[in-house]
């Protein structure tokens, strides 16, 4: 399924404006989720575009975020602690659900991971809680100022240093995670819990994924995610978690899936092309109520999504000849077998004597090799040869079709 994206910036709990980005699936999303980024990340790192963008692509509207003062958000980083952490996941529970619907599931990374637990405890709407690499009590993250207490008694804060960058840790902040028993919450949970771990995690070791299971009733659930570590950043192992959690929330939550065939009440006579929000050249292609994505390739800027427009009209005219053929065959009654067509387009040399418009005098040349299976009668080969060349994307193509452009104003 192909997803949107667009901006999405709301209050958070202190006052400032939080950078957020709303993943959408290009149909009706079959539930809202929110998730929350690990300590050192944010709504852009790899793991937690790709995974929120996986949940998209299954159905779900996903809301991530810039925790205060950090990314693109406003506020001072060395003002907040895990308590306003959980306040903001609040705040954006509210955002969503005035501006969509309310989330019914978080999912939250590494010290995200406990956030979302914390905050499930004040929203009833949520019915599912999913963590990845999550610490069991948030004052793990304590071995970051070890040695360093000293410092902090004297002049209130430390910077530490996390992966290349400096994050100020003030006396508040360090307070504040030890106020934070996570088992009671955990065991008042009552929603269905998935925890999901690298059991060579070296940053939050396997036992925190213990003490979260021991501590939480059933349902509860873990899957293993082996190799991608602290930060599961590889593109294959999130692809793996969008997956794993889709999947799971959709029994979890007793959702349906939502359908892959044409949407209902839109005009078939219709294709709309417009950007997905994401950068680059990615598009959504909505041809008659079915979707799909057109985009470019990386090495000329695109995030190769989808085929780009040349492929496109090579796959027109390449499904344009084959159902003819079949058309054909089976007006005829013809036992034809499979039918396969492969196409490539090229720009070559114009010929002699012919000059045209395109850089380097050049003219378009696509090459359209056609398989025939089942048929060893040469006339019917050769006929069916003939009418390949009568289908209509074909005819249109060999004339010089006339394209009328307009300017419409934007759809609100």
């Amino acid at each position: 399924m192909v997803r949107l994206s667009r901006a999405f910036d709301f209050e958070g709990s202190q006052g400032h404006r939080l950078a957020g980005r709303l993943d959408l699936p290009a149909t009706e999303p079959v539930a809202t989720a929110l998730f929350a980024h690990c300590f050192t990340c944010n709504k852009d790192y790899h793991a937690s575009a790709r995974i929120s963008r996986g949940l998209a692509e299954r159905g779900f509207a996903v809301l991530r975020f810039d925790f205060t003062g950090l990314g693109n958000s406003a506020g001072d980083f060395a003002n907040t602690n895990f308590s306003s952490n959980v306040a903001d996941l609040v705040a954006a529970a509210r955002a969503l659900g005035a501006a969509l619907a309310p989330p019914r599931l978080l999912i939250g990374h590494s010290l995200g991971g406990a956030a979302v637990i914390r905050a499930a405890a004040t929203l009833p709407e949520v019915g599912a809680v999913a963590t990845i690499a999550a610490p069991f009590d948030p004052g793990h993250i304590r071995w970051l100022v070890e040695g360093r207490e000293a410092e902090i008694a004297e002049t209130g804060r430390t910077l530490v240093s996390i992966a290349g960058r400096s994050f100020p840790i003030t006396r508040q902040f360090v307070e504040d995670i030890g106020t934070h028993r996570m088992e009671g919450t955990l065991e008042g949970l009552g929603r269905p819990l998935l925890v999901m771990h690298d059991p060579a995690d070296a940053t939050v070791r396997i036992e925190n994924a213990d003490l979260i299971l021991a501590a939480a009733r059933h349902p509860k659930s873990f899957v293993a995610i082996p190799g991608a570590g602290h930060m599961a950043g590889k593109r294959e192992d999130a692809q793996y978690i969008a997956e794993t959690v889709a999947a799971w929330a959709m029994r979890s939550l007793g959702l349906q899936a939502a359908s892959k065939g044409p949407r209902p009440g839109v005009d078939r006579s219709v294709v709309t092309v417009s950007e997905t929000g994401e950068g680059g050249y990615a598009n959504l292609v909505d041809a008659g109520g079915h979707l799909l994505t057109a985009d470019e390739p990386a090495d000329v800027g695109g995030t190769d999504t989808g085929p780009n427009p040349y492929k496109l009209l090579l796959a027109a005219l390449g499904s344009c000849t084959s159902m003819t053929m079949r058309m054909y065959a089976n007006r005829k009654g013809w036992a034809v077998g499979r039918l396969s067509v492969a196409l490539t387009h090229d720009k070559v040399e114009a010929p002699p004597g012919v000059r045209t418009e395109n850089a380097g005098n050049k003219v378009d040349r696509i090459t359209r090799r056609i398989a025939i299976e089942g048929v060893d009668d040469p006339e019917q080969r050769a006929r069916l040869m003939e009418i390949a060349d009568r289908c209509p994307v074909h005819r249109t193509l060999m004339s010089t079709p006339e394209i009328v452009t307009t300017l419409e104003e934007p759809s609100a």
